[in-house]
């Protein structure tokens, strides 16, 4: 129990990113059906389907970072000492996190303290706070899963390579293995 609770709460960006994928794309999609179909549209619908998407994007670059698959440009460190590259990814990182903080502190301060209580959504009549909460959420969210990466690779010693590095390593392998198969036929 408790360690699939850890399993949830350590996959939660990617479980809400496709809860709302999956509310967005059917959101639009009901639009398309009742607005060529029967003439109608929910009043309701694009607007969250809008924000959906939004909370989708945010959510997404968290998950992002937990996966280590944000860009980086790393070819230049090939060209010296793997120390080099060690500082400049901690430097970045470290970077990274500071921005992440300050933009925290900045949209928290706007959602709760300079945001208007009466401005709500057009059609929905929400306020508009619980739309813009997804930013403080979001940059906390990408600042712990910067600090467990770096723990992971520094303390535990898990190499991180992020989802493409892989796949595109896998596609490399079975490639070999298939040109040597190949070539074992041949002979």
């Amino acid at each position: 129990m408790k360690k699939n609770l850890f399993k949830f709460i350590d996959n939660i960006e990617n479980y809400l990113c496709q809860l709302l994928l999956v509310v967005f794309v059917i959101l639009l999609f009901l639009q398309i059906v009742l607005r060529n179909i029967f003439s109608y549209s929910i009043p309701w619908g694009d607007e969250l389907a809008t924000y959906a998407f939004v909370w989708f994007a945010y959510l997404g670059a968290a998950y992002a970072t937990k996966m280590s698959a944000h860009n980086r440009v790393t070819f230049q460190f090939k060209f010296f000492p793997p120390w080099v590259e060690t500082f400049c990814g901690v430097l970045t990182d470290l970077i990274w996190i500071g921005f992440n903080a300050f933009f925290v502190y900045l949209s928290y301060d706007f959602v709760f303290n300079k945001m208007n209580l009466f401005w709500k959504s057009q059609t929905m009549g929400v306020p508009m706070k619980y739309f813009y909460f997804i930013l403080p959420i979001a940059f906390t969210a990408m600042t712990l899963r910067i600090i467990q990466n770096n723990y992971l690779h520094f303390v535990k010693k898990v190499d991180l390579i992020d989802p493409e590095a892989k796949a595109l390593d896998e596609m490399t392998k079975s490639e070999a293995a298939r040109e040597n198969n190949q070539s074992m036929g041949e002979k």
